[in-house]
């Protein structure tokens, strides 16, 4: 396959990221000792840095790539979120579908110190959007759904994906056969039914198929059974060291890991479903959008904090 012709098509796609758009904020800093007051690291803070997370960093990741992307999410009235939203546009993505209400702007701040993380500490509210916001949501998603390539539900679990949000979505694209990815959440796998892709972790996966997986044999079972009970297209775990496994209707297929280095993988998540479906979008099989992908998530797991890749670096990994 000419991966490099499906790279090339990226800049004419344009992706549509639906779900739970959180601003990451990292402090850096320095240990050299430890309180007296408690037994824990004082941390000498040397810079802050603002990035984006959930759902706006896979909107971040598809601009990355070199594709076109709009996002759909809440955000706050708050500091958070006008930073949020400043960074959004300054990456070149579409905040139309943002929409500001009286809850705080999901923030996740990290600790680091000497390329570790010390503490990470969350501010959020997780209840689900419902009522007339929910129908705002649902009124705009069907507005401008169908103008799209592909749809990515970035699932964080802050409360914007809920059953009856992609339930909708579903229903909308079923007569386009629209290509719907979903970065799936513990605890949601009922929600997902009649979706194309969703890119679980081993946990997730073992989790959403009540199947422990703990070597091939029961890697291929959670698999199977995840293909059976959300009826999708394709089930793509990643495994960590050991790679992705991309299951379809009838075959399996193992990709090896091209990470040569792991400092961090926050993020790394978000990087395979962008490229994934970018990929397939742009005409790749579902097994070329993974290889694809592969590359992507060894290049940021290879950085630390959250991470994005280009079409030009994804093309050097392939040399």
């Amino acid at each position: 396959m000419d991966y490099k012709k499906i790279l090339s098509r990226f800049k004419d796609r344009n992706i549509l990221v639906i779900g739970d758009i959180i601003l990451d904020h990292y402090i850096w800093g320095r240990v050299s000792r430890i309180s007296p007051e408690a037994p824990v690291p004082v941390v000498e803070v040397t810079k802050e840095s603002f990035l984006l997370g959930g759902a706006a960093n896979v909107a971040h990741n598809i601009v990355s790539l070199g594709g076109r992307a709009s996002v759909i999410g809440m955000n706050g009235q708050d500091v958070a979120g006008e930073a949020l939203m400043n960074i959004l546009k300054q990456r070149g993505v579409n905040c139309d579908g943002i929409f500001t209400e009286n809850r705080p702007t999901t923030v996740k701040t990290r600790v680091i110190a000497h390329n570790q993380q010390v503490v990470r500490f969350d501010r959020e509210d997780k209840k689900y959007v419902d009522g007339k916001i929910l129908k705002g949501l649902l009124g705009y998603i069907n507005s401008v759904l169908l103008r799209y390539d592909a749809v990515i539900v970035s699932d964080y679990q802050k409360g914007m994906i809920s059953a009856e949000l992609i339930s909708d979505i579903v229903k909308k694209a079923r007569p386009k056969e629209m290509f719907i990815a979903v970065d799936p959440k513990v605890g949601h796998f009922d929600f997902y039914k009649g979706v194309s892709l969703v890119t679980p972790n081993v946990m997730e996966a073992s989790n959403g198929s009540n199947v422990e997986i703990r070597d091939d044999k029961t890697l291929l079972k959670a698999g199977k059974r995840l293909m059976k009970k959300l009826s999708c297209r394709a089930v793509l775990i990643t495994r960590g060291e050991h790679g992705m496994s991309l299951f379809e209707k009838r075959k399996v297929t193992h990709i090896p890991t091209v990470a040569r280095k792991v400092y961090d993988v926050t993020g790394a998540g978000d990087t395979v479903i962008s490229a994934c479906t970018l990929a397939h979008a742009s005409g790749a099989t579902l097994e070329e959008a993974a290889v694809i992908a592969n590359h992507a998530a060894g290049i940021v797991v290879g950085e630390v904090g959250t991470a994005v890749a280009s079409a030009e670096q994804i093309m050097e990994s392939f040399k």
